[in-house]
């Protein structure tokens, strides 16, 4: 499957671009702040599962068009499901099955995915840049899980959120719903760095860029132990770990690439 010919991805709610082994994946429903509906959902989850497939792309930037990064699900979207029978409740968890879903397929991606955030991001919209593997953020950008607001705890945002960030950070967001500015995101964790405004969308993709030049297989590999390591006691971790890097000791690429750094000489990836 090729990520520019895939065919059920709907190209007015999500853009596509290519940046030679980049893939620059750009929320457009600027409207509406880049709210998360249905429709918008389904394109990301569509364009991952394409992405994952297309060899060609080795890094992924997600960006936004307009003002605000994202503005979380579609409110609009949720309250005129109150009429259905059921008050909504089915189609309240279809929505939040497919958002979980579409998440984890970022973080299951075999290939690195580069937030750039030029704007606020909130609730679901700030699960998105917490769920991506790294973030560069726009001085401009702001965070916030503003769902106690609304009296709709902000609970799927803060299994990302709170993989992210320390405890007491995640919780003081959690609990407050206050904004918290690109530079405390960056130093809570849940951003790598700030950049001035305007300048976030060609630092991540010059980021995406650098870390493409590296073997596919080493990152598909390193990726999935990261996350996996992640959920396990340390005794786990360190025993899993280690037969991972046995196995990539054993790959091709790893061969090459210690070779090349003994012969002081630019290593050939063959991406296996």
């Amino acid at each position: 499957m090729n990520l520019e010919t895939a065919r059920d991805i709907d190209r007015t709610v999500l853009l596509i671009e290519r940046d030679g082994p980049v893939a620059i994946l750009t929320l457009n429903r600027p409207q509406a702040r880049n709210s998360l509906s249905e429709g918008l959902l389904i394109a990301l989850s569509e364009a991952w599962t394409a992405i994952a497939a297309d060899a060609s792309i080795r890094a992924v930037v997600l960006a936004a068009n307009g003002p605000g990064f994202c503005a979380g699900h579609d409110l609009k979207e949720l309250t005129a499901r109150r009429s259905d029978p059921d008050g909504g409740r089915a189609y309240f968890h279809q929505l939040m099955t497919i958002c979980s879903a579409m998440m984890q397929q970022i973080v299951h991606l075999p290939k690195p995915v580069v937030a750039a955030v030029q704007g606020v991001a909130t609730a679901a919209g700030c699960q998105l840049v917490a769920s991506c593997d790294l973030a560069i953020a726009s001085d401009a950008a702001k965070f916030a899980t503003p769902g106690v607001d609304i009296g709709l705890f902000c609970s799927t945002p803060m299994v990302a959120l709170s993989r992210n960030v320390s405890r007491k950070h995640a919780m003081e967001m959690l609990l407050t719903g206050d904004m918290v500015s690109a530079e405390r995101a960056a130093q809570i964790g849940l951003v790598n760095r700030v950049v001035p405004v305007g300048q976030e969308r060609a630092e991540a993709i010059a980021l995406a860029k650098k870390i493409a030049a590296k073997s596919a297989y080493t990152l598909k590999v390193g990726k999935e132990a990261f996350y996996r390591q992640a959920e396990m006691s340390l005794s786990a971790a360190y025993s899993y770990a280690s037969e991972v890097m046995t196995e990539n000791m054993m790959a091709r690429d790893a061969e090459e690439g210690i070779c090349a750094f003994i012969e002081k000489r630019t290593p050939t990836w063959q991406d296996k």
